[in-house]
């Protein structure tokens, strides 16, 4: 059990379940040495997006590490002011220019953005058609926001990345996703590090000899959620990577499921400022 570990998504594709998040992280040294050091210690799957300006520093890591192209697992995103179906092409072909790379593995929907939405997501299933992606999902979709999707898209979303961790356990929406197929990726996995001394994940870190960080993103992982912890820090890229040598019980798993209460550390979905 390793960092290629994997689920594998809807249409096959194996995704990697632990990722390199590099929201924030600057384009120049900082984000392709985050990079560099992430897959130098083994990981195959990165995570950025049009709106985190550093595609362009993701590139040129990937580019200069030795890592033959099919072991990786690359993720960006369509921005809000990018949206709609020509708009989303290009936006697309920028993105890709930015990274200097011929596919992606995962393009997804950023926000669902009222009124473009839909039709940013038939640009995406173009592209997918077109062999230009490997797979298409969505971010901070809701339940309703799926519904609204699915009543005339060809192909269904084969991820949905959420802000998800024991403080904002969206259980009803997990379940939904699972229903549907779609697999659920958590942002913020670890909550920003707000709750780290709750008493419940203090008790399991000693009991495991883990971090209470270490035994939030064990628990996205026995939630079947995968995750995309962001760290600059080599050292903390492989304690965020040390989650494949012991299991929680049931009840270890309810009573963080316990620490729920529905905060946020993002915008709601339905409250975003989708105009500014």
């Amino acid at each position: 059990m390793s960092l290629t570990e994997a689920v594998t998504l809807a249409n096959g594709l194996k995704m990697p379940k632990v990722g390199l998040g590099v929201y924030k992280m600057e384009n120049d040294e900082e984000v392709i040495n985050a990079v560099k050091s992430a897959l130098d210690v083994g990981y195959r799957h990165i995570d950025t997006a049009s709106f985190y300006d550093n595609e362009e520093g993701v590139g040129k890591a990937i580019k200069e590490s030795s890592i033959p192209r099919d072991e990786l697992f690359v993720t960006t995103k369509v921005w809000n002011d990018e949206q709609g179906y020509e708009e989303t092409l290009q936006a697309f072909e920028r993105s890709l220019k930015k990274l200097e790379l011929d596919y992606l593995d995962l393009y997804l929907i950023h926000w669902p953005v009222p009124g473009k939405f839909k039709d940013t997501w038939k640009a995406l299933e173009k592209l997918y058609q077109d062999g230009k992606l490997k797979a298409i999902g969505v971010c901070n979709f809701m339940e309703h926001h799926l519904e609204e999707l699915l009543e005339d898209a060809v192909e269904k979303p084969m991820v949905n990345q959420v802000e998800f961790h024991p403080e904002l356990y969206q259980k009803d929406l997990a379940d939904y996703c699972y229903q549907k197929g779609i697999q659920l990726e958590a942002w913020a996995p670890l909550g920003r590090g707000r709750y780290f001394d709750a008493a419940i994940l203090k008790q399991l870190a000693v009991k495991y000899d883990k971090t209470p960080a270490q035994i939030i993103l064990r628990w996205h992982l026995q939630h079947d959620v995968v995750i995309i912890p962001k760290s600059s820090n080599k050292e903390r890229q492989k304690e965020n990577a040390d989650l494949f040598d012991f299991d929680m019980n049931d009840d270890e798993m309810k009573k963080i499921d316990a620490l729920h209460k529905n905060e946020r550390i993002g915008k709601h979905p339905d409250e975003f400022d989708y105009e500014g």
